[in-house]
């Protein structure tokens, strides 16, 4: 493949890999195991791509290519079927001489050839769509964690109007107005940042709307939490003060009591005088 196809020599296997397992499946052949590791005497000497059974119950190891199939891959698909006990196969885009092509025969090495322009096209599909999937996710992962404009209340009307309905026009209805008068209501929230221009569709503004919504919800709790956080140290304050206030009452009773006490002995030994 050539580099303007951006894929990674790794990440052009793992397609090709994919387009491999799928393509067998579609001849009949059922995966048993991937990733076989190869061992002789407790060390790994080896590793075989697919573990494949045909529907007669024969095994295949199985050599995936992502370019075309030489000598050396040749030699090692069937070492490596030798080892594991199993029918030598290579799934690649075809030979890369005629050298390859008569040494596969010789050997019994069966090769499934896979077109240029299917795996090239297959394995960009795999890396474009893959990747418009991280892009997709992280863009509603910014929206939910990232920073956000400030949303005023009548603008939150909008947004639940959207999140709460399952159409525009149940959506304008909501809030009074009709379907051009509601459009200019959410390009006014594009305007002012709360919802992202990259929501073209409507159904995009209806899961960033959500999303709002949602983060919204989760930020009042969160705020409502630390309210009641708040409330709570006051009244723990309160309660120590009213806990001092009563250690220093205590201690002035107990002064009284003492002084009382000192009193009425007195008043005793003076009775005692008298008598």
């Amino acid at each position: 493949m050539s580099s303007s196809s951006g894929l990674s020599p790794r990440r052009r296997w793992v397609a090709s890999e994919k387009i491999a397992l799928g393509v067998l499946e579609e001849l009949g052949y059922r995966v048993v195991e991937t990733g076989r590791k190869i061992v002789i005497n407790n060390v790994e000497v080896g590793e075989v791509d697919v573990v494949a059974e045909d529907p007669s119950g024969e095994l295949y190891a199985v050599e995936v290519k992502a370019g075309r199939i030489d000598v050396s891959g040749i030699r090692q698909a069937y070492v490596n079927s030798l080892l594991v006990g199993a029918k030598p196969m290579v799934v690649c885009k075809g030979y890369a001489d005629d050298a390859a092509r008569e040494l596969a025969e010789k050997l019994g090495v069966k090769v499934i050839q896979l077109s240029d322009v299917f795996l090239v096209e297959s394995e960009e599909i795999y890396t474009i769509v893959r990747e418009v999937i991280e892009e997709t996710l992280t863009d509603y992962l910014e929206l939910f964690y990232g920073l956000s404009a400030h949303i005023k209340s009548e603008q939150y009307e909008v947004l639940y109007a959207i999140h709460s309905s399952s159409t525009i026009d149940e959506a304008a209805n909501k809030l009074g107005l009709d379907v051009s008068e509601f459009a200019k209501k959410i390009d006014e929230l594009k305007r002012a940042g709360v919802i992202p221009k990259w929501a073209t569709r409507y159904t995009t503004v209806k899961r960033v709307a959500q999303i709002l919504a949602q983060k919204q919800s989760i930020t009042s709790a969160l705020e409502e939490s630390r309210r009641l956080v708040e409330m709570l140290k006051h009244v723990e304050e309160q309660l120590r003060a009213l806990q001092s206030a009563f250690q220093g009452l205590n201690q002035q009773l107990k002064k009284m009591l003492d002084v009382m006490s000192k009193i009425d002995s007195k008043a005793q030994v003076e009775e005692a005088k008298h008598q």
